[in-house]
């Protein structure tokens, strides 16, 4: 009976983890790596696909299934547990990922060709998104499903998005009886449409997220009013509202929000303005909302449906299809709020309105999601004074603003919250992923200090016998952040001058930490000439 962590490990994407029992092996999400982790290999997924027989979702954010079509593409033939809206919101995303793919590895070939470089495939295509896309099975919240001889799941939902679970998984091998508990995204609470996560009380393993372990998120008494208050403000200047959001999930809640806002006349001197929802995923998914209403949305949205009224529609909302669509809205006249993916403004048709938009002191870019490093809505946010974007060095004169507490995660008292509901029996050991290093090594030891649990934020790689609770393989961690382990001086693969240039880069980490509470401008400057030495010698 064992667990690997292959991903999301002291990371904040590619979520994955793999156990064995039972004569099985299994999956807890395959997900995508994204911003600062995407250099990873993202086909080195440690393990033979051909050997899963099933794999367990917790949602269906990118980073969580967006390597499934990979797995199918490398021989994957098992079934994919899941709950019925992930299996539906899966099926506009998992095709979106493969489109982008062929899409990105078409423009790289002609690129590529001009200058003589070898032909690249795509990381999978349409075709193997289908084809895993066949093996789903829609789940409900709260039944036990018998999987296999002595394998039972049950999903509880964690209020993430729509869909979103904890997966709680009962193992009985050789008479040995373990119940692990994933907590998936755990969501934050008064989310619009869906509900506040649900808790559970019993566990023998947690593996717990910890995106915001290290803060609390800012208290606002109304978003709708700090919404309102930006479009007015940015408004009066004469310039748009350009909102980078998650496709799913964050699209749908600030519709929400901002048909309450139109409909309570919050934005003074501008009853009805435009709203273009600029994402041909984000339109598909609103109507996926619109078919996973019962057992999902919550009381007061629930209460808008009895009415009749559709919670996230109103009629000055615009939605924009096809890319001359796309185009066409930055040649309007009026002020108007955009919204479009990608959320941390790495891909997608938001790149093109950050381009139109950043130069503009007029405008305003708000950001209301997670934004990891690397990425350029993190640089962004850090304060960069210019960007490049589509080769062509942009000036940013816009207001950049962070709308707080409208986050899809748990804070960390929200984290602390959930886990401390598991009080029926201490938890023999409470593993802590889906965070960046420094905030899972924080939140591991603010855990066993405040709830006086043993936890611990496992390495990509590691491996942990359940049965025993000890790890039974401890893989290396990355040599820049091996401070306190000198090189084996038997090690005949490091040669005296690699030695000293990991030395270097254990220094450089050091600087890097000294300069914490640097202003933003000299760490934006300090991080550029990091990424340019890192590209340079990436090879």
């Amino acid at each position: 009976m064992y667990l690997s962590f292959l991903g999301a490990a002291r990371e904040v994407t590619g979520s994955c983890h793999y156990l064995e029992a039972c004569g099985k092996k299994m999956l807890v999400d395959c997900g995508m790596f994204q911003g600062r982790d995407e250099k990873d290999n993202q086909e080195d997924l440690g393990f033979a696909a051909n050997e899963i027989d099933y794999v367990f979702l917790t949602h269906a954010h990118i980073d969580h299934t967006g390597r499934l079509p990979l797995l199918s593409k490398l021989g994957f033939r098992g079934e994919v547990y899941a709950m019925a809206a992930t299996c539906d919101l899966c099926e506009i995303m998992l095709r979106d990922s493969a489109h982008i793919q062929e899409f990105e590895t078409e423009w790289k070939n002609r690129k590529g060709k001009r200058a003589g470089s070898n032909i690249i495939e795509p990381l999978y295509t349409m075709q193997d998104a289908e084809n895993v896309l066949k093996r789903f099975k829609p789940c409900m919240y709260d039944n036990l499903i018998r999987v296999a001889p002595g394998i039972s799941i049950r999903f509880t939902d964690v209020g993430h998005l729509l869909g979103s679970a904890s997966v709680e998984i009962y193992f009985d091998e050789n008479g040995v009886q373990k119940k692990l508990v994933f907590s998936g995204d755990v969501g934050n609470i008064n989310q619009p449409i869906i509900k506040d996560p649900e808790y559970i009380d019993e566990a023998d393993y947690i593996i717990m997220e910890s995106t915001y372990g290290d803060r609390n998120h800012e208290t606002v008494s109304d978003y709708r009013k700090s919404l309102a208050e930006t479009i007015k403000t940015t408004f009066d200047r004469g310039g748009n509202v350009v909102i980078p959001s998650f496709a799913v999930g964050r699209t749908q809640e600030l519709l929400y929000f901002l048909r309450d806002i139109q409909e309570k006349h919050m934005v003074s001197g501008y009853p009805n303005f435009p709203v273009y929802v600029d994402s041909p995923l984000a339109i598909e998914a609103i109507r996926i909302f619109g078919k996973n209403i019962y057992g999902y949305f919550d009381d007061e949205a629930m209460e808008l449906v009895k009415k009749g009224i559709n919670p996230i529609y109103f009629p000055s909302l615009k939605t924009s299809v096809t890319s001359d669509d796309s185009k066409a809205i930055n040649f309007l006249t009026e002020p108007v709020v955009i919204i479009s993916a990608s959320g941390m403004c790495e891909a997608g048709r938001i790149k093109h309105h950050l381009k139109h938009n950043l130069w503009r002191p007029e405008s305003t870019i708000v950001f209301v999601g997670f934004q990891a490093k690397g990425t350029l809505g993190r640089t962004l946010l850090e304060g960069a004074k210019k960007v490049k974007l589509f080769g062509e060095e942009i000036e940013v004169k816009a207001e950049i603003k962070e709308l707080p507490g409208i986050s899809g995660h748990a804070d960390q008292n929200g984290l602390l919250r959930w886990l401390a509901a598991f009080h029926k029996k201490t938890p023999e050991r409470v593993f802590i992923v889906h965070g960046e290093r420094d905030i899972s090594d924080s939140f591991a030891k603010l855990i066993a200090e405040k709830l006086s649990l043993p936890s611990v934020a496992p390495d990509r790689g590691d491996k942990y016998d359940l049965a025993l609770n000890e790890c039974v393989y401890k893989a290396e961690p990355p040599v820049y952040i091996a401070k306190e382990t000198p090189l084996p001086k038997e090690a005949p693969r490091y040669s005296p001058v690699f030695a000293k240039l990991v030395a270097a880069g254990n220094r450089l980490i050091e600087v890097i930490r000294k300069n914490e509470q640097g202003a933003n401008r000299d760490l934006t400057v300090f991080t550029d000439q990091i990424d340019a030495l890192s590209d340079k010698w990436d090879r």
